[in-house]
């Protein structure tokens, strides 16, 4: 017999694991003896809030780090091979290899013939999808889009076009890059098309709000949701053929022009 390994989700934000994962989930992670873990720390955290009953400094962990090698992935799973241990695995928060780490260690368990079980657990990219009233039955998650500003302009327009046929178009940004990615959303897409935010999912300032580009645009600063440092998942979805940008949003804004 060798060994499972669990793919194991766990919350985005500082929430209590008991208030917000299901039973199964709490239970691998009490039971937990081995962890491969995107942050090593953040998982000593996560077992600790779950109420993992004894010295978490007993519990093996290992970081697998933002890209795992092949030949590293195979000397961890080593022990599940061998039926010495079951293993986890987690990433700093939501679901290891969505949008996380972790793809390459769950490929590396099914060429070993190992016995892999997803559980249930909190999502940033589904559950940015279940609240923003947008199609959920054809989407596309694009990742990170480019820094530099006309790249990053050129992606807009590309995923904007994407979205004429009516699939939602998705993608994320690092805390810090969140306003600027929302403001050169407003100086290159249509007014018709609707621009999805989810932020601090899972956490106690949870926003989400969609609105169309025009509508964005027409809101008094002091109306608009704080972006900086703030989690975000970004949502674009168009039926139609948008009506042609405003002359001032096709050319940007001065910082946008800038950068």
């Amino acid at each position: 017999m060798t060994g499972t390994l669990f793919v194991l989700p766990v919350p985005l934000a500082d929430a209590d694991p008991r208030d917000v994962l299901p039973p199964p989930v709490l239970t691998i992670a009490r039971e937990a003896r081995y962890l491969l873990a995107e942050n090593a720390r953040s998982a000593r955290a996560f077992l600790k809030a779950a109420g993992h009953p004894g010295p978490i400094q007993q519990v093996r962990i290992i970081e697998i780090g933002h890209q795992p090698q092949v030949s590293q992935a195979l000397e961890w799973l080593a022990p599940l091979r061998s039926g010495q241990s079951d293993a986890a695995l987690v990433s700093e928060c939501g679901c290891p290899g969505i949008a996380d780490p972790g793809a390459t260690v769950v490929a590396c368990a099914h060429d070993l013939g190992l016995r892999v079980r997803p559980l249930v657990g909190p999502s940033s990219l589904w559950l940015a999808l279940m609240a923003s009233g947008m199609n959920g039955q054809r989407f596309r998650f694009h990742g990170y889009l480019p820094r530099d500003a006309s790249a990053l302009a050129d992606s807009l327009r590309r995923i904007e076009r994407d979205a004429l046929g009516g699939e939602t178009q998705m993608f994320i940004e690092t805390p810090y890059r969140t306003e600027r990615l929302f403001q050169a959303i407003l100086a290159h897409c249509a007014d018709s098309t609707r621009l999805g935010l989810a932020l601090d999912l899972g956490g106690a300032s949870e926003t989400t709000l969609t609105r169309r580009i025009g509508q964005w645009r027409a809101l008094p600063q002091a109306e608009r949701p704080a972006l900086q440092r703030r989690p975000a998942v970004f949502l674009l979805h168009s039926e139609g053929p948008p009506a042609k940008a405003s002359s001032k949003a096709a050319a940007g804004s001065p910082a946008l022009r800038r950068q």
